[in-house]
């Protein structure tokens, strides 16, 4: 790999873990002619992406990892990209490269988005690439605008940032219909060609930046001040530090019994932030990290006893989660080695030198100390919801969530909408032809087909209402062709299902007028009977008399027809036996007559 960190050409191949987002930039410029001369001017990119970080990150709060991007060089012979002396450099021979984990924050991936697209334009010279866990997530986000041909299995190294748009390297004309992937070498022998063939569309930019279009303005909108009570030395730590605020979220949100071990005691003195000392403080945090801390239920441990008879104030109860949160954090071995809590460390071991922790004095006059940011965005009302798929949503107060929510709900209601009312729409990778089987039966007979015919203007009104479209959109923007086959499959297996029962129906009165045939369901004549001082002497006479009996009714003729059918009975059983524990007509009919025959559990 390329400088032996496992980057080659086909750099993006290997499945990244999940919530990662990955950027190459390489440096395409003819005037370069030596790896001196390249090496510097990633160097000059790299200078330039601390400028952005200072410029529009300045007081960012990253949920999981921060953007980073690191010089890397390849390992001559490796690739193909060796040269002779005399040669331009590999534009692989160096590049920048770096890899980050957002966590459950989308919005940091799309900050990483907008500085990367800054950066493009900075550098005319720079081509980037960028990919998820998802592959190509721009094409994902601009899928309503792109070419037909363009799909996932042949966009790999066709999809490129260059001065501030989203450039996409085009089929060759003498492959129109490729069945691989473009390799990364293939990829950068076409951008370096004078004038390369590019698909340059503006609505696939629209698209695609959609969720960058209020950068960098927006960017700060994924912070949320809050105040908190905690401990005077956390403080001091979140104040020195507030990036370590996100890692002390997730170590409380992952928590485990082990990780409460060390909170566990009742000896505040062991901790590195006993539960005294109290302070007010505003403390920055990333959205999603706030949302996470918030939303846990949490009972004290036995270290932060005290604290109870407070913990109705939510400032209290917020502190206590983050205090124990950066606790379990700085005292968990498997972290130990992370930069963050080495950090902290240093911080702490500063304080135990004898540093002073700042006095109250001091704490006022820090930047938003007693700042208190809304927490509207936190809360989702069903009602204003349902209100902003209608499309009725009140400018100003009482909107569901914040602005950006409330347009990407509108975007995505509009393109399904636009998927119903176009004909020609249909699922992709799905063809259903007319010669196809949909898997019902054929209709045997016209006075069938037209019994189950399909009124396409009845259902077509039905969806329309549904999906909220207006009632005077009657001309031809009704359902597509995938949908009415849906509908008639539907149908057809409502059919089967009424041919089915009808087939058990019959099955049980066929069954039931030849029980009858054989007086096994003569009730009437049974009782009369059972009435009769003949079965009554039946039942109380003695042994021998009930055999001479058993006898006479035997040569009876008017006993004949109460014989038993054993070969009916047999049916009656085998038909029972192969309902396999299930309902079946054998059952039903038996039911119906008040017999239960037990399960059998033998062969």
């Amino acid at each position: 790999g390329i400088g032996g960190t496992g980057l080659n050409a086909d750099v993006f191949s290997k499945r990244l873990p999940d919530d990662c987002v990955e950027y190459l930039i390489l440096v395409l410029d003819e005037k370069i002619k030596s790896e001196f001369e390249l090496r510097e001017s990633l160097k000059k990119i790299q200078n330039a992406v601390k400028e952005l970080e200072k410029k529009y990150l300045k007081d960012y709060i990253w949920q999981r990892e921060a953007f980073s991007l690191s010089l890397e060089r390849a390992q001559p012979g490796q690739n193909g990209i060796s040269k002779p002396a005399d040669t331009p450099p590999s534009p692989l021979s160096y590049t920048l490269h770096g890899t980050t984990n957002f966590g459950d924050s989308i919005a940091d991936e799309w900050v990483i988005v907008y500085l990367l697209r800054e950066l493009s334009l900075q550098f005319p010279t720079a081509w980037i690439r960028l990919t998820d866990t998802d592959g190509e997530f721009l094409l994902i986000e601009a899928a309503n605008a792109l070419p037909k041909w363009l799909n996932p299995e042949i966009a790999d190294n066709r999809v490129w940032l260059n001065d501030g748009k989203l450039k996409i390297i085009p089929l060759p004309a003498d492959s129109p219909s490729p069945s691989s992937n473009l390799t990364l070498t293939s990829a950068i022998s076409h951008l370096s060609t004078p004038s390369p063939t590019l698909l340059i569309d503006p609505s696939i930019q629209t698209e695609a930046f959609f969720r960058v279009r209020h950068h960098p303005s927006a960017i700060t909108t994924n912070i949320h001040h809050a105040l908190l009570r905690i401990p005077r030395r956390l403080a001091f730590i979140v104040h020195a530090l507030p990036s370590a605020c996100s890692p002390a979220i997730e170590a409380f949100y992952l928590r485990d019994p082990i990780a409460l071990k060390p909170l566990a005691t009742k000896d505040t003195g062991t901790l590195l932030f006993p539960p005294e000392d109290f302070v007010t403080v505003s403390v920055r945090f990333n959205r999603a990290g706030y949302a996470q801390l918030k939303s846990q239920e949490f009972a004290p441990p036995p270290s932060w006893t005290g604290v109870i008879p407070h913990l109705g104030r939510e400032e209290v109860r917020m502190g206590m989660k983050l205090t124990c949160g950066m606790e379990m954090l700085v005292r968990d071995e498997a972290e130990k080695d992370r930069r963050v809590v080495r950090e902290v460390k240093l911080l702490l071991e500063d304080v135990e030198g004898g540093e002073a922790l700042p006095v109250d004095e001091e704490i006022k006059a820090w930047k938003d100390v007693e700042r208190q940011d809304d927490e509207g965005w936190l809360d989702i009302k069903f009602g204003d919801l349902e209100k902003e798929l209608d499309g009725k949503g009140k400018e100003g107060k009482g909107r569901f969530g914040d602005q950006e929510a409330q347009e990407n709900l509108r975007r995505m209601v509009g393109r399904f909408e636009e998927f119903m009312k176009d004909e020609k729409a249909g699922m992709d990778g799905v063809d259903l032809s007319d010669g196809e089987s949909t898997g019902s039966s054929e209709v045997d007979s016209d006075g069938e087909d037209k019994d189950g015919s399909f009124d396409e203007e009845e259902f077509e009104k039905a969806m329309r209402e549904m999906m909220g479209l207006p009632q005077e959109e009657k001309e031809k923007n009704g359902l597509v062709e995938e949908a009415r086959k849906l509908a008639l499959e539907m149908e057809d297996e409502e059919e089967m299902q009424r041919d089915d029962d009808e087939e058990a129906r019959k099955i049980m009165e066929m069954m039931e007028r030849e029980l009858k045939g054989k007086g096994a369901l003569d009730i009437g004549d049974l009782k009369k009977r059972a009435e009769s001082g003949e079965q009554r002497s039946l039942m109380k006479g003695k042994a021998p008399e009930r055999i001479e009996e058993l006898d006479e009714l035997s040569s009876d003729d008017d006993m004949e027809e109460n014989e038993v059918d054993v070969e009916l009975l047999r049916n009656v059983l085998e038909s029972f036996k192969g309902q396999a524990g299930l309902t079946g007509p054998a059952s039903s009919m038996l039911a119906s007559m008040g017999i239960q025959l037990p399960r059998d559990e033998s062969n």
